[in-house]
């Protein structure tokens, strides 16, 4: 059994708090807002973002992160926006030897960074850890099986925490290319979003297997350039959360995306869905593209549509009418 604090009370973090919890393990949960942790415990589920699903009495509920104080392993389940924010806070309750497993899916505004290395940045005694893959909080929860990737700069950790929370319904499998896999697991938000605008205007299926392989194409160019390895794009963190974020109504970036087809505008579609990783991301990644001089279309015509206010029709028709290419060529550089 080990002592673990789950930093985040939002779908995702409530399921593997549930999951970790009926595994035997000793389990926190934490979030800054007291309104969240009130409402949890009152109603013995996160009924908001994860009905129906018990929270065990026994999952210690807290708004003092001074709680991590004494856990063998931190699970970040926090939106990519506030992991510095929440790292700054838990650093002076960290012991050394706490191992912090990253499940957040994104890159930091303005720095480009991946979260691993914002972690690390913020607590540079302690081992990072990068937990990924398709894994809806919903199946999750609910104990479905669902397989995830876990990778780290040090092999015994990474072997360590798929020890401590692998179960047989979820199987974990390691890759210490933790640039490939978090590069993966960020972008493709993004895919997911332009694929539900398709969706939304109905545009059918043979539109959105373009957008999705030409969307891992894109990713993978990406992180290749960043040093990641191809491989790593064509397993769990690339195509296998590509699939499941691009094609389920438990995304929230897919139904996101799906509104601004129908014709919401874009504020409005993220005020009504919350937290949609793919529209910071979107952002990130047009402008990390730019630095970095890597080839990204279908992420340029969604930058024009989520902040420059073009219209789906016409960033479609510039994408179906691009220069002939080899479809082999997947590593274009401008």
């Amino acid at each position: 059994m080990a002592r673990i604090v789950v930093l985040g009370s939002g779908g995702f973090g409530t399921s593997l708090a549930v999951m970790l919890d009926k595994n035997g393990h000793d389990i926190t949960m934490w979030s800054a807002f007291s309104h969240e942790i009130d409402a949890i415990r009152r109603d013995g589920e996160n009924r908001k973002l994860l009905p129906n699903i018990a929270v065990s009495p026994s999952i210690g509920l807290t708004t003092d992160i001074s709680c991590i104080a004494d856990a063998e392993i931190v699970l970040y389940a926090i939106p990519s926006q506030w992991v510095r924010t929440v790292a700054k806070q838990a650093a002076p309750h960290l012991a050394k030897n706490t191992i912090i497993v990253n499940v957040g899916k994104g890159l930091e505004d303005d720095t480009f960074k991946r979260l691993s290395e914002v972690l690390e940045e913020e607590n540079p005694n302690n081992n990072i850890v990068v937990l990924s893959g398709p894994c809806h909080a919903e199946e999750v929860a609910r104990g479905m099986p669902t397989t995830v990737v876990v990778g780290s700069k040090d092999p015994k950790k990474a072997e360590y925490i798929q020890d401590v929370l692998m179960n047989d319904m979820f199987r974990i499998y390691i890759n210490n290319d933790i640039v490939g896999c978090e590069i993966g697991a960020a972008l493709k938000n993004i895919i997911a979003l332009a694929v539900g605008i398709t969706d939304g205007m109905q545009l059918g299926d043979n539109t959105k297997a373009a957008i999705m392989t030409r969307g891992i194409a894109e990713i993978s160019r990406l992180g290749l350039a960043l040093g990641g390895k191809a491989e790593t794009f064509a397993g769990l963190t690339g195509i296998g959360d590509l699939i499941v974020t691009c094609t389920s109504m438990h995304s929230r970036n897919r139904r996101a995306g799906i509104l601004i087809g129908q014709g919401t505008k874009t504020k409005k579609a993220i005020e009504k869905i919350g937290t949609v990783e793919g529209y910071t991301c979107t952002k990130v990644a047009y402008e990390l593209a730019k630095k970095i001089n890597v080839d990204m279309p279908i992420v340029n015509q969604l930058y024009a549509v989520l902040f420059g206010d073009r219209e789906v029709a016409d960033s479609l028709k510039s994408l179906m009418s691009r220069p002939r290419r080899h479809e082999s060529e997947s590593s274009w550089i401008h």
